[in-house]
């Protein structure tokens, strides 16, 4: 009898369908899995948007003349970063502008800070050497400050008020009135 039961264990057993994942069915699972988080991650970082309001990011800025600028530094000043590239038409446009922006408020407690996003050392000299530009000016190693404002392309400028906080942002080129009008505004009223 005890036979008996054995062999009808095994039948049962052989005989239940049943799903059985075999070593190409976890891969390719794994697989799907690892394409779901890349392309959930990759749609969460598009939805993310520069910071418009609230705390300034951060950063250390190194220019192409060896000076280093750290922004939480700058507090008590109004913060000019202008995101730029040499390679950039409406960059070429703005850039004349903002070094006349610069040269009117940079002794009314103004700062401007450049940084040169995807750029070459070589074609950012000599896009500061061609538009005149004095204000501090500095390669964006590695998109680190890019990154850190989710920059999606240039000419963008971001203005931050005496406390550290963006009250302003510009997502395309802007006018020497348009910064001007601005930068009172954030002068009189910090907002």
């Amino acid at each position: 009898m005890s036979d008996l039961n054995l062999s009808f264990e095994n039948e049962t057993a052989e005989s239940r369908p049943g799903f059985r994942l075999g070593v190409g069915s976890i891969v390719l699972l794994a697989g799907i899995l690892l394409v779901a988080v890349v392309f959930g991650i990759a749609l969460a970082q598009r939805h993310q948007t520069q910071p418009t309001a609230g705390a300034a990011p951060d950063f250390t800025l190194t220019t192409l003349e060896g000076d280093t600028y750290r922004l939480a530094d700058l507090k008590g000043q109004v913060v000019v970063v202008n995101f730029w590239a040499s390679w950039c038409g409406p960059c070429r446009v703005e850039a004349p502008e903002l070094q006349k922006v610069w040269e009117a408020y940079r002794d009314k407690g103004v700062m401007f800070l450049g940084v040169a996003y995807t750029d070459t050392e070589r074609g950012a000299r000599a896009f500061i050497a061609e538009y005149s530009q004095t204000y501090p000016n500095g390669l964006d190693l590695g998109t680190k400050i890019s990154d850190l404002y989710n920059i999606q392309g240039v000419p963008e400028t971001f203005i931050i008020n005496q406390r550290g906080e963006v009250v302003e942002f510009i997502m395309q080129q802007v006018s020497e009135t348009q910064l001007s009008r601005i930068l009172d505004r954030v002068l009189t009223t910090g907002a």
